[in-house]
Formats: structure tokens, C-alpha cells, sequence
């Protein structure tokens, strides 16, 4: 075995886009959704949406074939099969919820690897009614993290309780991910752990304004095909015993305009891949 444990965010990172905002722009719901986004949390809204399609008529069959549609660059494919086939036992922490995410993965036959998929929960109510969960039920407590995290989930939280389950077989993690969630568990890892952030993306973005917070070695990467060859070089490498692995996160290209996290003019059509 290879003494690894993968880490991997689902939206813009396994994926080429949001989910969520994927689901929401092929049925034609952006402008609701955009009137209702200031006025709950994104967790809450989403729960919302599924009822608004709902009523509109639109059945979770449909929901499902649109999420079939989604586009993931090839290579990324190619890498979580070789990083199972390597011997790293890969995970999923995401804050999408379980229906989107095991509808992509079973689509195109990638379930079965992941050992672990930490996401919202989901169940379909008596009228035939998708229902999406918080993973922490924030109208109850809050999860108490002082780190850019959503109500309804610390991604720290659930890495740091994977860390500790590695830690009982002196396993290694590598972290993958582009949002701002993905920064507390980032500040989670271990000096032998490594963290691939997507360059340009909001946790690049927050790495950069101190990347001196962050114990482990950083590895950026922009598309599919830079993640498989880092992903599997990394692997390679600890698998090999290599302990000098340090990454490299070069400041000049650090500067970048910010996005603010607002709402969203519908997705382009990018090229959908199939298996």
C-alpha cells in the first residue's frame, strides 16, 4: 500500500464547475437563484431551489441527466484511477451535497473509488421532493470555526479528523481543492502533507496573502492534466521514500484581481466528457 490518503473537493476541482450552479443554469433557474442568494445561506438555498423545481415540475430524473452532463477535464479521470490503483485511499470532502455528487461519480463509474465521500446529506421527501441537508445543522449550533467556513460546514473539522485516522497508520495526505472552504482544512495539514491548490482560485487567492500559515509542501496546479501529473508524481515520490518533495508557490503570480463571491451570469457550454 502506498501509505497515502487523497484528499479531494468536488466542484472545480474533480469537476470543471460548481454543481450547484451547474443544476441551477441548465434548468433555467438563474435569475430566481440570483434573487434568492442574498437572503439565506448558500446550504439553505439550494434546499430551496429544490423545491422551487419542484413545483415547477422539473423531477430529480431530470436533475440527474443534467448532472450527467457535466464537464470534467479527461485526465482527472485517469488520475483517481491511477492514484487507486497506486494504493492511496482516496476520500471526498465537499460542500455539495450527496445526490449531485454520486450521480457524476456512478455516471462515470468513479464511486467506487473513494472510500469516503464527506458531503450534505440528502433524502426525498413524501411529494417526490429532493431535500438537501447541512452536513452541521448550524440552525441548531455552530461548528465554532473561526476560518472563512460556511454555517453548515468546517472542512478543517473533517480533514483534521482524517489526519488523526492517518496518523494510527503513519499515513501521509494530500489535500486538493480551490475555494475559500478549502483554506481551513489547508491550515490543518502536517509538514509531511502536501496541498494542491487551484491556481487563481479563492484558496490560492488566500495562500498567497501569508503562504507562511501553511505547513505543508504546496503544489499549484491549473487544469486536469497539470493535476494528474502532480498528483501522480507526488504519489510516486512518497511511495518511493522521497522525503525532499517541497513544493514551490511562487509569489509573483500571486497578484491577481479578486472575484467577489456574488451572483453568477449562467455557465458557458463547456465540453462535456463522457466515460
Amino acid at each position: 500500500m502506498a501509505g497515502i490518503v487523497v484528499v479531494f473537493d468536488f466542484d472545480k476541482t474533480i469537476i470543471e464547475h460548481d454543481s450547484d450552479n451547474w443544476v441551477v443554469d441548465e434548468l433555467g433557474f438563474t435569475d430566481l437563484f440570483n434573487r434568492l442568494l442574498p437572503t439565506m445561506p448558500w446550504n439553505s438555498l439550494m434546499d430551496t431551489m429544490m423545491r422551487e423545481m419542484h413545483d415547477a415540475g422539473v423531477t430529480i430524473d431530470d436533475i440527474a441527466e443534467v448532472l450527467k452532463r457535466t464537464p470534467i477535464h479527461p485526465r482527472i479521470i485517469e488520475a483517481i484511477k491511477s492514484a487507486y490503483a497506486a494504493g492511496c485511499e482516496l476520500r471526498i470532502v465537499s460542500d455539495a451535497n450527496l445526490f449531485f455528487i454520486e450521480t457524476i461519480l456512478n455516471h462515470l463509474g468513479l464511486r467506487e473509488y473513494f472510500a469516503e465521500i464527506n458531503t450534505n446529506q440528502v433524502f426525498v421527501d413524501e411529494e417526490g421532493r429532493l431535500r438537501i441537508l447541512p452536513f452541521h445543522d448550524f440552525t441548531k449550533s455552530s461548528h465554532g470555526c473561526g476560518n472563512p467556513c460556511p454555517p453548515n460546514m468546517c472542512k478543517g473539522a473533517i480533514v483534521r479528523r482524517i489526519l488523526s485516522e492517518a496518523d494510527e497508520k503513519q499515513k501521509k495526505l494530500i489535500y486538493l481543492g480551490d475555494g475559500t472552504g478549502d483554506y481551513c482544512p489547508s491550515l490543518s495539514l502536517r509538514a509531511r502533507d502536501h496541498l494542491m491548490p487551484r491556481k487563481n482560485f479563492p484558496l490560492w487567492d488566500l495562500i498567497c496573502k501569508n503562504p507562511k500559515l501553511i505547513t505543508a509542501s504546496i503544489h499549484e496546479w491549473t487544469d486536469g492534466a497539470e493535476l494528474e501529473s502532480i498528483l501522480l508524481y507526488l504519489i510516486d515520490a512518497i511511495t518511493n521514500g522521497v522525503d525532499d518533495v517541497s513544493g514551490q508557490l511562487l509569489m509573483p503570480y500571486c497578484k491577481f484581481e479578486r472575484t467577489p463571491l456574488v451572483s453568477h451570469e449562467p455557465l458557458p457550454k463547456a465540453l462535456r466528457v463522457h466515460p
